[in-house]
């Protein structure tokens, strides 16, 4: 699995978020609402540090991840964050690996 922020979203994680060099961003499974690769399941995003990283990728000195625990949710897809204008806030779109 991959996981690509795009800089647009880059800067919303910093700003919104407080995100700052050397920062951890954990994508979980949280229960409720839906999403595209499950449903009853959507996807959370908090500042934490890895315990077991099963995916993990790093922009501008910030560090995203999934937890192993947390792969199951993805079903075999990349995760790609964008930036949505329009909701002023991060998109997510999952793509078949």
């Amino acid at each position: 699995m991959n996981i690509i922020v795009t800089d647009d979203a880059l800067e919303w994680f910093k700003n919104e978020m407080l995100i700052e060099e050397g920062a951890h961003v954990r994508f979980f499974a949280k229960y409720g609402g839906s999403s595209a690769v499950q449903e009853g399941f959507s996807l959370g995003v908090s500042k934490d540090e890895p315990g077991e990283p099963a995916a993990e990728a790093e922009k501008d000195g910030i560090h995203f991840f999934v937890e192993e625990s947390d792969l199951w949710y993805f079903d075999g897809h990349d995760l790609h964050v964008s930036y949505n204008a329009k909701l002023d806030g991060p998109e997510y779109e999952y793509k078949k690996s």
